[in-house]
């Protein structure tokens, strides 16, 4: 056996392993929920104040669109710094799920729809190169992926370590 293999192939890489791996399964969702949560808050918080957030002429533009001007630019930056801040909270303090999660889905369509609306700017080349625009929605495709994941666990699933497994795969 080589060393590499006997590093990373034996018997104490193996206990680690599966310590670690168990560690992961126990914590993942929680950690997910947290982050996004996290990110909603910080990203909402900043639309508090004007000129901060660096979605806000992009987020006021779109949502004017879609309302067709009917909303004040006053209303909108405020209305999505409350929307996004709530969800992060309740992401956070493990609140409401199921609603913040359904919150979380509708303000990713918002946050989506300049790709068809606004491609030139958020796109460089259609549909490959983005901006820094572009990339700030497309990160999203993440915290939509995340939010599956803690959907999947709101009626109490779990992700399951079966050390059985994990046994036969690694021995």
């Amino acid at each position: 056996m080589t060393t590499f293999k006997k590093i990373f192939r034996g018997p104490l890489f193996h206990r680690v392993d599966k310590k670690v791996t168990r560690w992961m399964a126990d914590n993942a969702i929680r950690l997910i929920r947290i982050s996004i949560g996290i990110i909603f808050f910080w990203f909402g918080f900043l639309k508090f104040f004007p000129g901060v957030s660096p979605a806000e002429t992009l987020a006021i533009k779109t949502i004017d669109t879609i309302t067709l001007g009917l909303v004040s630019e006053q209303f909108i930056i405020y209305g999505l710094a409350i929307l996004e801040s709530i969800i992060g909270l309740l992401l956070i303090f493990n609140l409401f799920l199921r609603e913040a999660l359904l919150l979380l889905f509708v303000q990713m369509i918002g946050t989506i729809t300049p790709l068809f609306l606004y491609p030139s700017e958020v796109f460089t080349a259609v549909p490959y190169g983005l901006t820094l625009e572009g990339q700030y929605i497309v990160k999203n495709l993440v915290i939509i992926s995340g939010a599956l994941a803690i959907g999947a666990t709101v009626r109490g699933a779990k992700i399951r370590f079966e050390s059985e497994h994990y046994d036969s795969l690694n021995t």
